[in-house]
């Protein structure tokens, strides 16, 4: 682990960094500290400010994020595009101290996308995107783990101050218990009072929706349901991510928390892309069976290697389009994530002077989570799904000052608003779907993702609503 500086260099640094700034700049600071958890500490991160953010990739990289120095909120068509720049600004006009500072270390703007570029309804659901630059950032991988600080200067807020600061919460991470709060929560687990129920709202989307592949106007639609949990009490997030960790640890789990009382869950296994020193990852994840004699057979069905392989070709076509070289290789292989398998091929290509967001704006939608031709599924899912998708199935994540960057694709994902817990999931429908399958598969997901949450299957109540 690398040697943290004294407190009097820390304050000659942060001059020195200050020194450097514009008016609209901000003071960044990062000091090594003992590894610590992230998931365990972000409660200590900045306690009582009402954004966090949790990306928890372990055994790769994960983060915990508090507080906002910087943010952006919009909805439209170039939200991409706009949430690009102002990435570009914001770490731009960052004056950071000088010296080493390790990939993980990186200063980040935090990403949050919606499925749809504007909501239904002027008015309702989430923004098209919400970009934050942190004000407290923990990023941690393998025995390395570093705290960084971004404050603009003004007001009362100095050098000295963010100095003082952030030497002052590195010494209360370092003596907080990650095992008290570990304990804490297993001992805050919920029940269920009741749930709703999908069945018959989705039998009718799926007849519509096969009405529509087999007439050849869409050649894969995927129609997603939505299950309102209630919980026999209000619950911290933290809880449920605690328990993602133990149950899905091949996926990276992760928070978008922007006020108390109302946050983004949720562990995905799909890479919408990583850019990592020029070179560029993207995931097709395309069937899905449970572990065990199933799984086996997944790559022998003609209809999920059919399935699969059109998001493997509308991915490798969207970055040939966009002047890439994309490579994959010739066969998929299975994937385990917690209960589930899928069928997962990678595909790669170097990135050159292409913007991350700007190849994320023309993935997004992959036929994984929509369909195919694209705009007319994405009209169809409007008229068939009866519920605004918001976040659900669009990218999250993250873009560093040096242009590396990681958005996840939000499945396997849920939101929880006081005592109530919504889960969302979704099946691909092609030529040879079978309705009762596909109602099979989605209630699958939603039973696993409720296990892996530690969720009971069935309510205290018996009660649905």
């Amino acid at each position: 682990m690398q040697v943290p500086p004294s407190f009097t260099e820390l304050l000659a640094s942060s001059a020195a960094a200050a020194r450097r700034l514009d008016e609209e700049g901000v003071l960044s600071l990062a000091l090594p500290i003992a590894p610590r958890d992230p998931l365990a500490v972000l409660p200590e991160l900045g306690s009582g400010l009402p954004f966090r953010f949790l990306w928890d990739g372990a055994p790769g990289l994960c983060l915990a994020a508090s507080g906002v120095a910087n943010v952006l909120e919009l909805s439209g068509p170039r939200r991409f595009e706009l949430a690009q720049r102002f990435s570009a600004v914001s770490l731009s006009r960052l004056a950071c101290a000088a010296g080493p500072c390790p990939p993980l270390a990186r200063p980040r703007v935090l990403l949050a996308f919606s499925f749809f570029d504007t909501p239904l309804q002027e008015g309702t659901g989430v923004p098209g995107v919400q970009a934050v630059l942190p004000r407290w950032q923990l990023s941690r991988q393998g025995r390395h783990c570093w705290l960084r600080l971004q404050r603009p200067l003004g007001g009362g807020i100095t050098a000295r101050s963010v100095a003082e600061e952030l030497w002052e919460q590195a010494q209360r991470l370092e003596r907080a218990s990650e095992h008290a709060t570990a304990e804490a929560w297993r001992a805050r687990r919920p029940d269920i009072a009741g749930r709703s129920s999908w069945e018959t709202g989705y039998r009718l989307a799926v007849q519509r929706a096969m009405e529509l592949v087999d007439s050849g106007d869409l050649r894969k639609l995927v129609v997603a349901v939505r299950q309102q949990l209630q919980l026999d009490r209000p619950l911290d997030p933290l809880v449920l991510l605690h328990q993602l960790r133990q149950h899905q640890p091949g996926s990276c789990r992760f928070l978008w928390q922007q006020r108390q009382g109302d946050a983004l869950i949720g562990a995905s296994p799909e890479r919408l892309l990583t850019v990592r020193q020029g070179q560029l990852r993207s995931d097709a994840l395309a069937g899905t069976a449970p572990c065990g004699p199933q799984a086996e057979a997944l790559s022998r069905s003609v209809k999920d290697r059919h399935e699969h392989e059109l998001v493997v070709e509308a991915i490798t076509e969207v970055l040939a389009g966009a002047g890439l070289a994309p490579r994959r290789p010739r066969h998929p292989r299975l994937a385990r994530h917690g209960n589930l398998v899928h069928l997962h091929t990678p595909i790669t290509a170097a990135l050159g002077a292409h913007q991350p967001l700007a190849v994320a704006a023309a993935l997004h939608p992959t036929p994984a989570v929509a369909g195919l031709p694209r705009r007319a599924a994405m009209a169809w899912l409007r008229s068939l799904e009866p519920f605004e998708r918001g976040h659900y199935a669009a990218p999250i994540g993250w873009i560093d000052s040096a242009g590396d960057a990681e958005l996840r694709v939000a499945i396997r994902s849920g939101r929880l608003r006081g005592d109530q817990l919504e889960l969302t999931a979704g099946a691909g429908l092609v030529k040879g779907s079978e309705p009762e399958r596909e109602l099979q598969e989605v209630a699958l997901k939603l039973g696993v993702l409720q296990q892996q949450l530690s969720l009971p299957l069935t309510p205290s109540t018996n009660a649905p609503w």
